[in-house]
């Protein structure tokens, strides 16, 4: 990692110290935060995205234990194991400061230190740090999972070992995720690297299909079972046999529904609409949905006896804001697909602008950060992309989960202000407005039309 391209955290109760580390680090990086009471470390953490930490040995806080430098470390490496902790210490504390590198600490620095010294630290740190990054890629593409799952966090490790450990076993799966978290190449990766990879993959999203259709679709009908049924069809799961049959959005079916879907597992046989003929069925079965499992527990909206059984092991997929860690490894790597499909050549983003999107909190996830770089590719004028470049589609920003998702009404007006609004700043240029919303002038004028603006 370059040092210019770090973000760094320096926490200590003396203003001239936070002084001296501001002025030594504001050219060399990227990004540094100084802050004087360490109360306020957690929250700090969960707002923004740090690669080193710079924390005092002691403060005057609340914890009089004498050691405040070790408690804060430790709740440090809890909140964020990935973020490497550089202690800062006095020449009588140095014996503390060996103990806090058995509890997770990358190196200390005596007070007055030499600022030649601090800055070869830090800078040793992060390398380390950038090659151990560079080693944990290698090794999740040398898996041969689908190129688009990426992902250094701990988190997303944590989910590629449970996917080699589940993989090769039957077991169900059940994926969750908000929209856009990548449930779908979760499940792919786990049937390429299961016993079943030769036979069958059936996609179904389930969500989707209606009262009527829902039994036609999955278990098949035979010819004449009603007015359309002009000849015999197969169904999903004949269609997956010895196979994986993956159920998405499996949280949107209705209760009624999902009674038939648990007959057909745990008999593991099917009936066609408009036969009495049971035909058995071997499948492997992943399911996901953008539900909650608290959600999926009530009993008025899921079956317990149905999650039971097709959640033997799930997987929780954490939004992007979660794993902040992992936007420059995605943004790098869509950029390099968008700017060969549309024939852009040493296509690269300024340090401001990455700055920029490991700020924005992603309501769209890795799918919005994928729709985000392919037009900023489109739309460049030049080789390295400012902020300024970056489009954040306000529509989309700001749908949050405070919002009711079906509610019509309130999305509409909310899409009719932000045209308004937008269209007000660029004193009514249509082209410039519908730059600004990530839309097409044509679909920013049916827009227009539909709100009769």
């Amino acid at each position: 990692m370059s040092l210019l391209k770090a973000s760094i955290l320096v926490i200590d109760d003396d203003i001239d110290v936070l002084t001296a580390v501001r002025l030594l680090l504001k050219t060399e990086v990227q990004q540094v935060i100084t802050e004087k009471n360490p109360e306020n470390i957690p929250s700090l953490l969960s707002s923004r995205s740090f690669d080193l930490v710079l924390l005092d040995m002691n403060f005057n806080a609340s914890i009089n234990t004498g050691n405040e430098g070790l408690y804060w470390l430790k709740r440090i490496k809890a909140l964020k194991p990935e973020i490497s902790v550089i202690m800062i210490t006095a020449y009588g504390d140095i014996d503390l400061a060996v103990r806090s590198l058995k509890e997770g600490a990358s190196d200390f620095i005596v007070k007055p230190w030499h600022n030649e010294k601090l800055l070869c630290t830090i800078t040793d740190i992060l390398k380390e740090k950038a090659q151990q990054n560079i080693s944990i890629t290698h090794q999740i593409k040398s898996k041969n999972y689908n190129p688009d799952l990426l992902g250094s966090s701990d988190a997303m490790l944590d989910i590629f070992a449970k996917i080699d450990k589940i993989a090769p076993t039957d077991a169900n799966i059940l994926i969750l995720g908000e929209n856009g978290t990548g449930k779908d190449l979760i499940a792919k990766a786990i049937y390429e690297k299961s016993l079943r990879n030769k036979q069958p993959y059936i996609k179904v999203d389930i969500g989707s299909l209606t009262e009527t259709l829902f039994e036609s679709e999955l278990f098949g009908h035979k010819k004449g079972a009603f007015t359309d049924a002009k000849e015999d069809r197969v169904g999903r799961f004949e269609a997956a046999n010895g196979g994986t049959l993956f159920l998405d959005e499996i949280g949107n079916i209705s209760l009624q529904q999902q009674a038939k879907l648990l007959t057909a597992l745990q008999n593991r046989q099917i009936t066609r609409l408009g036969s009495n003929q049971s035909i058995p069925v071997d499948i492997r079965l992943i399911c996901a949905t953008n539900l909650p499992l608290n959600e999926l527990a009530n009993e008025n909206r899921f079956r317990k006896d149905l999650i039971y059984r097709i959640n033997t092991v799930e997987i929780i997929v954490p939004p992007l804001r979660k794993r902040k860690e992992d936007i420059i490894l995605l943004t790098e790597h869509f950029a390099k697909i968008y700017s060969a499909k549309y024939f852009k050549t040493n296509i690269s983003f300024s340090d401001a602008a990455i700055q920029k999107l490991e700020q924005y909190h992603f309501p769209g996830n890795v799918r919005e950060l994928q729709y985000i770089i392919e037009r900023v590719i489109i739309m460049a004028d030049g080789n390295v992309l400012a902020p300024d470049d970056l489009i954040f589609s306000p529509i989309e920003s700001s749908n949050q989960n405070t919002m009711d998702e079906n509610d019509e009404t309130k999305l509409s007006t909310l899409e009719k202000n932000t045209i308004l609004r937008v269209i007000e700043k660029n004193n009514g240029n249509i082209t410039k407005a519908a730059k600004e919303l990530g839309l097409t002038r044509t679909a920013l004028y049916r827009r227009l039309s539909k709100y009769e603006i």
